[in-house]
């Protein structure tokens, strides 16, 4: 069974308030994507790493793959319109097998921790699919400008990434939802379409995704102690 990692980086990142991209920003040094890179291609159960992306920065991404030695990466595809048509395209590369693993994991998440990807790969291949996501812990409200009621976190998640399922199952959820004209916000909407159940893995605080100003703040302080 192989492990392929697919990491969707064709986001405009327009929240983040930058003109670039904020995959692509450099922060103490080095992209935020090559930070995400390299937990995977630091991790001993991933054996290969595709990405997709904007053609624009296909040269920047080649640069980045030679100069941080990044030899997992075995192809950069392009993009599509949607998070949704990006993972398809990298999937479609894949020589996988059936019962393959793929971890779809955000560019932006720059900070996974290594127990966290190693602990859902291997969750993964005992259950068929694991969704990392975080226990909800605080108060939750329901309104628009007032409280209108309370939520029992007692069976709420925050959905992180990565998210993994196997091969066989994650091209059928996509074949499915081109099909039936469906657009997913993750891919474990689309595993569920097809009633599979979706296994719950806990995640970490520090992986959250780096959206808007205050989370490259965040980062860059977290990254510089």
């Amino acid at each position: 069974m192989k492990t392929y990692a697919i990491i969707p980086a064709a986001g405009k990142g327009i929240r983040s308030g930058f003109s670039a991209p904020k995959q692509y920003l450099k922060i103490v040094g080095k992209e935020i994507i090559v930070y995400t890179l390299e937990i995977f291609q630091k991790n001993n159960l991933v054996d290969e790493i595709i990405l997709s992306a904007d053609p624009f920065y296909f040269k920047l991404l080649q640069k980045i793959k030679e100069k941080y030695k990044l030899t997992k990466i075995t192809s950069i595809v392009e993009g599509g319109k949607e998070r949704q048509d990006s993972v398809y395209n990298a999937l479609k590369v894949l020589r996988a097998k059936a019962n393959d693993l793929v971890v779809v994991h955000d560019a932006a998440r720059p900070l996974l921790p290594v127990n966290v990807l190693t602990g859902a790969i291997l969750y993964a291949k005992k259950k068929g699919n694991a969704l990392v996501c975080l226990k909800a812990q605080d108060t939750l409200v329901k309104g628009k400008y007032n409280v209108e009621s309370y939520i029992s976190r007692d069976e709420i998640f925050l959905v992180q990434t990565p998210q993994i399922f196997l091969y066989k199952d994650l091209i059928s959820a996509m074949n499915k939802a081109y099909k039936d004209n469906f657009y997913g916000t993750d891919e474990s909407v689309l595993i569920q379409r097809l009633g599979k159940k979706v296994h719950l893995f806990e995640g970490s605080i520090m992986n959250f995704k780096v959206t808007r100003k205050n989370d490259i703040d965040l980062f860059k302080n977290l990254i510089r102690k």
